[in-house]
């Protein structure tokens, strides 16, 4: 898994606080901005995480650049609304030989995993097979870019979750300190936790304080999975406070 920012808001702290700010003065933000220090922004979006004047940290977004996860966490990940997305299609990319996610416990496994690799060999020969069969079934009956387009559109409906994808998304600070508190939590799927983990972790290299008690709710309070809960809010709370 690959995962890198490629875009953010400049000073994204300051210009939270100085948004925020503007709600609780008489004065106009080019003066804010004057009398503001790196300290002051800091102090004051400390103060402006502890309640729910929320609405100013959506002035912030993060866009990332995501390789080597599969369709199975696309599909989650899409389900975040408040985002914009840009993923590698499977209707215009011809993936004779596409990459695939190995499970953990499918690869420690040796007997499952000579199952699941067989699957996704068969699942490659299929592709391949299908898409030839129907561009030879146009053939002479038009374009050849657009036969094989409509080949490879049909043909992929063998492809497995499994199958490696690419994304570019983009989602403002308020969606992904919700996005975290989710899919940072034990009880989310491992893969896309693992993603969020390293979106937090380049989140926090950027914007500190902003990020600082992200992580599944037992971070900053306690855990609201009720007897869903791990048990293990103190390991959890240690881990992402450290991160």
């Amino acid at each position: 898994m690959k995962v890198e920012i490629i875009a953010h808001t400049p000073n994204p702290e300051e210009l939270i606080a100085k948004s925020a700010k503007l709600c609780y003065s008489k004065v106009g933000v080019e003066e804010i901005s004057e009398n503001m220090t790196k300290e002051d922004a800091q102090k004051f979006l400390k103060m402006l995480m502890s309640f729910s004047h929320a609405s100013p940290i959506e002035h912030a977004s993060f866009t990332f650049a995501v390789e080597g996860v599969s369709r199975t966490l696309t599909h989650q990940l899409v389900r975040h609304r408040i985002a914009s997305f840009s993923q590698q299609s499977q209707r215009y990319v011809r993936l004779d030989e596409f990459n695939y996610i190995i499970p953990p416990e499918i690869e420690k496994n040796e007997e499952a995993k000579k199952i699941f690799i067989d699957a996704m060999e068969n699942s490659k020969e299929a592709y391949k097979k299908i898409t030839e069969i129907l561009i030879a079934d146009k053939e002479g009956e038009g374009n050849k870019s657009a036969i094989e387009k409509a080949s490879i559109e049909d043909a992929r409906y063998v492809f497995p979750n499994a199958c490696e994808t690419k994304i570019v998304f983009t989602m403002n600070a308020r969606t992904l300190l919700n996005f975290f508190e989710l899919r940072c939590c034990n009880r989310a799927q491992w893969e896309i936790r693992q993603l969020a983990t390293e979106m937090l972790r380049k989140c926090k290299e950027i914007a500190p304080t902003l990020f600082s008690l992200a992580g599944p709710s037992c971070v900053s309070g306690s855990c609201q999975e009720g007897a869903m809960s791990c048990g293990k809010a103190k390991e959890v709370r240690e881990f992402y406070r450290s991160l």
